[in-house]
């Protein structure tokens, strides 16, 4: 599981790379967002993400600057996104190492290339670096090397994710969880916070909206249908849950998507 950065000003274009693309789909977790380069900065320094996607211009710091106080000292890849064309911008994202440099509006086909292309990328460098260190080995780098696979990989962590992949339109308990597995809630929830950035229910709870987006996006079914059909049993609960993670709620997401519809035709 690789951990996800995304830096952009405006909120809809940020919530929407976080919920419109099915970040598990390339076991990937949006662990942070921020709305500035500033921001963004902090987000690096706390979660060394794996992947970074950001915009350009944006307030307080850019997303350039940003790369250049951070990208060498924390070693992430990074994907640019602008509106901007300007060679200029192109030229100095090259000159940072940088992956990819998108135009909006964002090809959600070409960025789940992108990310499939990092997060190989980024597996084959771990596989190089576990196989140079094999070449000198102590007694305590198995140790060490033990702790540093655990990360994003620990079982239980991986079994809850993919409970919520194929369950999110039941009920799930974190509780329910801990007895199957034999372990205490709070152990469970405790390492699923430190390797997703997000507790399990936060994490289910922005699963589901995604797969409520996906059925909006579809226009086939009745807002309390799709409630039901993402798992939420509460109608309320579901559009209080909804409007904290997009913004807005179901019915006005619903009428932006009309409105960008017929501007596009």
């Amino acid at each position: 599981m690789y951990k996800i950065l995304i830096v952009e000003d405006e909120d809809t274009i940020r919530k929407g790379l976080i919920f419109m693309v099915d970040w598990l789909k390339v076991n990937c977790v949006v662990a942070a967002e921020a709305s500035d380069g500033e921001e963004g900065l902090e987000k690096i320094k706390e979660i060394r993400p794996d992947i970074v996607i950001t915009d350009v211009k944006m307030p307080f710091k850019s997303g350039i600057q940003m790369l250049e106080e951070s990208i060498a000292l924390y070693g992430y890849e990074a994907i640019i996104i602008s509106g901007y064309s300007e060679f200029e911008y192109a030229k100095k994202a090259i000159t940072l190492n940088v992956t990819e440099y998108l135009l909006k509006p964002i090809d959600f086909g070409h960025l789940y290339q992108t990310i499939e292309k990092l997060t190989c990328k980024i597996e084959a460098s771990q596989q190089l670096k576990k196989y140079i260190k094999s070449l000198d080995y102590k007694p305590t780098d198995l140790i060490l090397d033990r702790q540093l696979l655990q990360g994003f990989k620990n079982k239980y962590v991986g079994k809850m994710l993919e409970q919520i992949k194929t369950c999110y339109n039941q009920k799930i308990s974190l509780n329910d969880l801990s007895k199957k597995y034999g372990l205490s809630s709070t152990y469970l929830n405790a390492k699923f916070k430190t390797e997703t950035n997000y507790t399990f229910n936060d994490f289910l709870n922005r699963y589901r909206v995604l797969q409520a987006v996906e059925l909006l996006k579809q226009e086939k079914m009745m807002i309390y249908e799709i409630a039901k059909a993402v798992g939420f049993q509460d109608y309320k609960y579901f559009i209080q849950v909804f409007k904290k993670y997009i913004g807005c709620s179901p019915s006005k997401f619903l009428s932006t998507l009309d409105a960008q519809t017929t501007q596009s035709t």
